[in-house]
């Protein structure tokens, strides 16, 4: 295959964060705390070589802080690798945690300009799809007040919404399918797999093992900062499964 069919390409991707430790509180009292203060690196990624093809549906799975979500803002661009080299191809439509591209004081309406701004799209563009943004997060009658008033559900299918109006090339998503009721999240699996049937890559983030391998063809299974698994869903959510259930 060639580089260029990939949306998405890691090779030996680590980041890393300064992390102070002071070895002996009672020595650093008598001598000072900076010289019992010891730098040391925390890792949200290590070593991490992967390709994501153009048109794949891909799941990321692991345990609570194992990288997973650092992973996703490395291939949206918004965390550079402290080590490696990271590159997305095309237009990428993150939706990462709650509220981030939003502003907490604009209404939902100017949210869906400001976001769309962020994502690189015109006002014009954005108003042509306005409409449609606010009828499939369904929450027109909260539309005009602002961000703050909105409930965690609300925000989610506002983010969700505009995200997957602006047609881009890579959807990156995480934990969206965590929040909202059963109702939306089917509005939103619908929705990624007309995506993935037109052409466009999704990764999805989600501990929702089962909606995960209905959407996904691939899983990469994250554990302490690394990849420890990387292929067909069945095999590695299987996989995953039978490590959680034995404790280990």
């Amino acid at each position: 295959m060639n580089a260029a069919d990939n949306a998405i390409e890691l090779e030996n991707v680590s980041v890393r964060y300064r992390a102070a430790k002071i070895h002996s509180f009672k020595a650093a009292l008598v001598s000072g705390f900076a010289a019992h203060r010891k730098s040391e690196f925390r890792y949200g990624l290590r070593d991490v070589t992967l390709a994501i093809p153009h048109g794949e549906a891909v799941g990321i799975i692991g345990p609570n802080g194992a990288g997973k979500s650092t992973l996703l803002r490395v291939a949206a661009g918004i965390i550079p690798p402290s080590l490696g080299t990271a590159l997305s191809r095309g237009t990428v439509a993150p939706v990462m945690e709650l509220g981030t591209g939003f502003e907490a004081e604009l209404s939902g309406r100017e949210n869906i300009f400001f976001n769309g701004a962020l994502l690189g799209c015109s006002r014009a563009y954005m108003r042509a799809r306005a409409d449609d943004i606010i009828a499939f997060s369904g929450i027109a009658a909260s539309i005009d007040a602002p961000l703050r008033t909105y409930s965690t559900g609300m925000v989610a299918r506002l983010a969700f919404a505009v995200a997957t109006a602006i047609e881009a090339d890579t959807i990156l998503l995480d934990e969206i399918l965590a929040v909202g009721d059963a109702s939306f999240r089917r509005q939103c699996q619908a929705r990624i797999e007309r995506f993935v049937t037109n052409g466009a890559t999704v990764v999805v983030v989600s501990h929702e093992l089962d909606v995960v391998a209905s959407l996904c063809s691939r899983v990469i299974w994250v554990e302490e900062a690394r990849v420890v698994a990387d292929g067909p869903a069945a095999d590695v959510i299987a996989r995953y499964r039978a490590r959680t259930a034995s404790g280990l």
